[in-house]
């Protein structure tokens, strides 16, 4: 029994200092080092259970009991000083972190619409305001659907007016979104009426202050029985007036389109003098927006329709030229230059 009562001793000895130590301990990351010391297979509990060999079976048993009170009371002892540790440590970081919700926030900046998104959503607003619908087609073309079926044949001298990129022979990107006239036409066809209006990427060889080598058109195209040039007119005072305001006044001047005949280039009066004549205007009073005309008899016959029968009529409106003149710009390159001093002017 002096054996036992030797071991019971030291037991007891060992469970005072490792609670001792554990009262102590300030660290959290150091717990696990200090129950290494007391309870791993090196630690001195561990190394002091290993005497009970020397003991007798009667003897054994009685201290297991004793040892296994000790390492159950020294677990739950270091959960206990774990949680207080974690509690102090977040006490200690809300004191030293806390915040006042009281202040401002960081203010999350928010984008808004490019200035050419917001001209192509009102030039849509408005068409669609007016009956017509949205149609669509690829930014690589054939060259049939590009040149040929809008009436400008391989020889065409109006093929030198633009320069183009292209692909192989046949293939290039579209110079003009007039190419969805001629799709349109042939997808409805025989239906009536088409009412239409395509906008999209084009792509030319040109690039200074009012060019770029990709740009935003919006084809329009109207084709139905007793289609006239004064629907033309009607439909575009309109659009010039929803466009630039109440007061403008738009003239037709006689042109020349290939895929239209009669053809004509269309003012608008001027939205800075009110057509008495500025800078902006040249001293003319009126600013060309577009192109138009009576849709070819040719063209109509490549999208599938009698010319005898029906009529219609198209026009070409360059998006960016419709931004430069709504927003003030001089220089069309400020609109690709992606420059936020720029863009959140608008």
């Amino acid at each position: 029994m002096e054996r036992v009562i030797y071991l019971k001793s030291k037991i007891l000895q060992i469970k005072e200092e490792a609670l001792r130590e554990l009262r102590e301990l300030d660290k959290p990351e150091a717990l696990q080092e200090l129950k290494v010391k007391f309870l791993g297979k090196k630690g001195s509990l561990t190394a002091l259970l290993r005497q009970m060999g020397s003991l007798s079976p009667e003897e054994r048993p009685i201290m297991g009991q004793i040892v296994n009170e000790v390492r159950t009371r020294l677990e739950e002892a270091w959960e206990e000083r774990s949680t207080e540790l974690e509690e102090l440590a977040l006490k200690k970081r809300l004191a030293t972190e806390r915040i006042d919700i009281t202040l401002p926030g960081t203010r999350v900046p928010r984008g808004h619409f490019h200035p050419l998104t917001q001209v192509i959503e009102e030039i849509e607003d408005i068409f669609l305001g007016m009956g017509f619908q949205i149609a669509e087609g690829p930014e690589i073309e054939s060259d049939y659907y590009n040149f040929e079926a809008l009436n400008l044949p391989k020889e065409h001298p109006a093929r030198e007016m633009q320069d183009s990129f292209y692909i192989t022979e046949e293939i290039l990107l579209r110079t003009q979104t007039s190419p969805v006239q001629i799709r349109t036409m042939e997808k409805l066809h025989p239906n009536l009426p088409v009412k239409i209006i395509a906008p999209g990427k084009v792509y030319r060889n040109d690039d200074d202050a009012t060019h770029s080598p990709m740009f935003h058109q919006v084809e329009g195209l109207v084709v139905d029985h007793g289609i006239r040039m004064s629907d033309l007119k009607g439909i575009l005072l309109n659009f010039s007036r929803q466009m630039f305001g109440e007061s403008r006044e738009i003239r037709l001047r006689p042109s020349f389109f290939p895929f239209t005949e009669p053809s004509a280039e269309v003012d608008v009066s001027c939205m800075l003098c009110g057509g008495a004549g500025c800078r902006l205007c040249k001293g003319t009073g009126w600013i060309e927006i577009l192109g138009s005309g009576m849709v070819h008899p040719k063209v109509l016959e490549m999208g599938g329709y009698n010319p005898k029968e029906v009529t219609g009529f198209a026009f070409g409106i360059g998006i960016e030229r419709i931004a430069m003149l709504k927003f003030g710009i001089e220089d069309m390159r400020l609109l690709f230059d992606n420059d936020l001093r720029f863009l959140q002017q608008f």
